[in-house]
């Protein structure tokens, strides 16, 4: 229909919030009330989603939850940026994982893509396929110069509350070090 927004179907569940259907064949599960507006914030429950990995499984961070999350979202794999990016969680991730944490890339790559990206370059972490980038849209990744896809991290703690956001297109490494940074406070940035 012309004139009409496209409206994602929603159904309730009981603790968790609204599922939606996302266009990329993933769900969408808010944390929030359906009534709620706007990309993820800090200090606000993070949106649960159901997407695709690189190894085929599908993913939520509803199975995560008891533990800190690190969902960094990147423009493209194999590019050097974002590569660069990855080997930096990479190169961390064993302090991620001493301190309880899990590290979930997300891009608008297919799965195939992903698992031929994280064998490449050896990342031990879950990659995600948000094809469509409706995840990326959830949270409130923007695009940078209003073409790129963004690149933003975001950290989850425990109890699914997003504790710190962090934006930045060209400082790579500097998204590990921050995520690292917050788990280790153990308190919001």
């Amino acid at each position: 229909m012309i004139g009409k927004k496209a409206e994602m179907p929603s159904v309730d569940e009981p603790g968790i919030g609204p599922t939606l259907a996302a266009p990329d064949g993933g769900t969408i599960v808010s944390d929030t009330p359906s009534n709620a507006t706007g990309p993820a914030r800090e200090g606000a429950p993070a949106p649960d989603f159901s997407l695709p990995s690189g190894t085929g499984e599908t993913v939520t961070l509803q199975q995560h939850r008891g533990s800190w999350v690190v969902l960094y979202f990147y423009p493209a794999d194999n590019t050097a940026g974002c590569t660069a990016e990855a080997c930096s969680f990479r190169d961390a991730y064993e302090d991620f994982t001493d301190a309880g944490a899990v590290v979930i890339g997300v891009s608008s790559d297919s799965a195939e893509s992903h698992e031929k990206f994280a064998a490449k370059h050896r990342l031990p972490f879950t990659l995600l396929a948000d094809d469509k980038s409706a995840l990326a849209k959830t949270y409130g990744v923007k695009k940078s110069m209003g073409v790129l896809p963004g690149r933003v991290t975001y950290v989850i703690d425990p109890e699914g509350i997003v504790r710190k956001i962090f934006s930045s297109q060209l400082n790579f490494s500097k998204h590990q070090k921050e995520a690292l940074k917050t788990i280790r406070a153990g308190v919001p940035a």
